[in-house]
């Protein structure tokens, strides 16, 4: 089994980044065409759908595992049957799973938009008719989730990265266009849910040529066992993530309204969509530390993951830097001045949220992978239960900005809890060789960075000309500091290797 980790992490990233920045991008246009209580109507219906999917118990993550050990050790007795067995457990609960949750959508629905939150009258029949039909995109949503781990787990995110791009790219494009016809929040839900059963369909279509001989096996009971008991943790990781992702809107949507939950959202949005994309560059650790656990390259691992750590927590601190000093000036001109008014403190203490819970992913993917889900789904299970109460509490007491001040409290606390209990234990770096060669290299400079593009933010505030030549020059600094003291030697060699490489070839041509 060929890891390549870097190209299929580039791969990965590449399926997120620019489907991000399109989504970002027509984010102004969708507000526009909805409008205020509209969109932040569909930020609701999205956030109840997606928070029903806490019913899945993240039989993903087994099968990822299982699948990349079986596939390392394809060449022996029983190892492609265990793949086909695995594949259709798989396929079987995740249409269970869809069943059940887009049926109690479609039945609760009128419950949930008239009893549980704030909805405006006018719009109540619309929210009933949307929430509806997005019970059947649940359902296709649960597979699509399913099929798009398959390839991750071949270590084939060249195929899920190019067909993720496809839709995410399409989709908020073709969003504007059903928006500009005339038509309404019913017609994008519509469309989603159509562009959802495409996606299985090209999913499926991958997967049957990267598994030719994938057939309906009925799974053993051993295997059975395996993947429900390693699962069983993963869940409370996954009802962690969606705790984080979606119920600070539910309660916003029911202690504030939807206006002030469109803010929220476009804010929020942001700064998950930004500080999360390198995560698309980590999500390879996790077959790939099935991988080498199964073959016990334990110290090649921890090489691995301490470079990766630094290379990712610079990425993300230097991109903190950015979306936090110009959170004004990023709504101001990205949407309009009331969003920047209502949601510049949002932009600013989420994405340092994001950037503390960043912290945790690589530990987690490396911890999972070596057999141990226990430790992160424990955590993430506190982290759920504590960010949620102090997220309502934030809510209850200063609104959308409260609710911002309580994610960064929970992350903070759960994340250095999390960083000491695994390191040295689950995951083979110990935590002191972590801070000494990942965090204190990648974060001392930026802080400083940090500080002087604060100031300069304050100081020079004549318009775009002012804010263009601010950004230039602390990205400037930002990749000079990255380039001298956060980049490994050798892997500035290997560069400056291929870019020889490259002008050679051309000089030749």
């Amino acid at each position: 089994m060929n890891l390549n980790i870097v190209r299929n992490a580039v791969a990965n990233l590449l399926g997120a980044v620019i489907p991000a920045f399109v989504a970002l991008g027509t984010v102004p246009l969708v507000v526009q065409g909805l409008g205020h209580a509209s969109y932040g109507l569909y930020s609701l219906v999205t956030a109840i759908v997606g928070y029903f999917a806490v019913i899945d118990i993240n039989v993903t993550a087994g099968s990822v595992k299982f699948i990349a050990e079986f596939n390392a050790q394809r060449d022996r007795s029983g190892a492609r049957e265990r793949i086909s067995e695995t594949v259709s457990f798989g396929l079987a609960i995740y249409a269970l799973l869809g069943l059940a949750g887009g049926l109690a959508l479609f039945v609760g629905a009128h419950y949930l938009v008239a009893s549980v939150f704030a909805v405006p009258a006018a719009l109540e029949g619309e929210a009933v008719a949307t929430l509806r039909l997005a019970a059947f995109g649940f359902f296709l949503g649960q597979l699509q989730s399913y099929l798009q781990s398959i390839p991750q787990s071949l270590m084939r995110y060249d195929i899920a990265g190019r067909i993720e791009m496809l839709f995410g790219t399409g989709v908020p494009l073709l969003t504007v266009a059903v928006l500009l016809l005339g038509h309404g929040l019913f017609e994008v839900i519509l469309l989603r849910v159509a562009a959802s059963a495409v996606n299985c369909l090209l999913l499926w279509h991958w997967i049957r040529r990267l598994l030719p001989d994938l057939v309906w096996r009925q799974p053993g009971a051993a295997l059975r066992r395996e993947l429900l008991g390693f699962s069983a943790y993963s869940f409370l990781s996954r009802f962690a993530t969606l705790s984080y992702a979606y119920a600070d809107k539910l309660i916003i949507g029911a202690l504030v309204g939807v206006t002030g939950l469109a803010y929220f959202t476009v804010a929020s949005t942001l700064a998950n969509r930004v500080l999360s994309l390198t995560y698309r560059l980590s999500g390879v650790f996790f077959p790939a530390a099935s991988a080498l656990a199964a073959r016990g390259e334990l110290e090649r691992l921890s090489r691995l993951y301490l470079k990766a750590t630094r290379y990712v927590v610079f990425i993300n601190a230097s991109v903190l830097v950015l979306v936090a000093v110009f959170s004004w000036q990023i709504l101001y001109y990205w949407m309009d001045p009331q969003f920047a008014r209502a949601g510049q403190v949002v932009l600013a203490v989420m994405a340092l949220s994001q950037f503390i819970d960043s912290l945790t992913s690589l530990p987690s993917l490396v911890n999972d992978g070596m057999g141990h889900p226990r430790y992160s789904g424990m955590f993430a299970l506190a982290r759920a239960s504590f960010g949620l109460l102090v997220v309502y509490l934030g809510v209850a007491g200063w609104g959308i900005d409260g609710a911002a001040w309580g994610h960064l409290a929970a992350s903070t606390v759960l994340t250095c809890a999390f960083l000491a209990a695994v390191h040295g234990r689950t995951v083979p770096t110990g935590l002191g060789e972590l801070v000494r060669k990942a965090y204190l290299p990648s974060v001392a400079g930026v802080g400083l960075i940090a500080l002087a593009a604060h100031a300069g933010n304050r100081v020079f505030d004549g318009g775009p000309l002012d804010l263009g030549l601010l950004v230039l020059l602390t990205s400037g600094l930002l990749l000079a500091y990255g380039s001298l003291f956060v980049i490994d030697k050798g892997d500035k060699e290997t560069v400056r290797a291929r870019l020889k490489s490259l002008v050679s070839m051309r000089k030749t041509v």
